[in-house]
């Protein structure tokens, strides 16, 4: 047997969601990445009690989709594995960029990036390889890709930086909190604001809501 790998370059689309709407009323932008198995549509509805005429919500979605549970009802999401992972990731990036230009954020509003779960990492290859300027970064339950270092992130030197955890968070081993946050502290030193709730490896309204208080 003789196999190759080869690639082809070829136009493609896929969609987004927003929520609300972009006016000169707008304090906020959020740019929030679901985690595996969520349709941007429904990631949404986590934000839907932060006020309307301040918030404008874009979810991109994650290309990879597929059936749950192994049935064929409900369709979930992912957005990266480990099979061709530099090739798919500009793939990735040539989406979002795309989202970003559609959308024509104003630089007067407050831009948050949010990435949940696997959304952690889309959001942080994103930031490092745009060098997109962010007012806050929000790590919610998510790892840190193991290529980033502290250069990607030299340029969010005015940035807030969030992470979240939930205390029974059940893919939280004692032995994967201390790598994740060896991680946070290598990238961002002591600038990271660590919140902790009740609760697993799920996301709470009341935490988003109080992100803008």
């Amino acid at each position: 047997m003789n196999n190759q790998i080869k690639s082809v370059t070829y136009k493609t689309s896929n969609t987004y969601e927003t929520l609300n709407s972009l006016t000169n009323k707008t304090k906020r932008v959020w740019i929030v990445f679901h985690g595996i198995g969520f349709l941007s549509r429904f990631f949404l509805k986590y934000f839907n009690e932060l006020p309307a005429d301040e918030n404008y919500i874009i979810a991109p979605q994650a290309p990879a989709k597929y059936y749950l549970n192994g049935e064929y009802k409900h369709v979930g999401a992912s957005w990266l594995t480990k099979e061709n992972t530099k090739q798919e990731s500009i793939n990735l990036f040539n989406y979002i960029d795309a989202v970003l230009a559609n959308e024509d954020i104003s630089k007067n509003c407050e831009l948050i990036m949010f990435g949940f779960s696997q959304g952690v990492s889309i959001a942080m290859r994103y930031l490092a390889y745009s060098k997109l300027q962010c007012n806050k970064l929000v790590l919610y339950a998510g790892g840190i890709p193991a290529e980033l270092d502290k250069e990607n992130f030299q340029y969010l030197s005015n940035t807030e930086i969030i992470s979240i955890l939930g205390i029974s968070d059940e893919y939280l081993t004692p032995n994967r909190l201390i790598e994740e946050n060896t991680k946070l502290k290598k990238l961002f030193g002591d600038s990271i604001q660590h919140m902790k709730f009740e609760g697993g490896h799920e996301v709470k309204k009341e935490i988003i809501n109080n992100l803008v208080k």
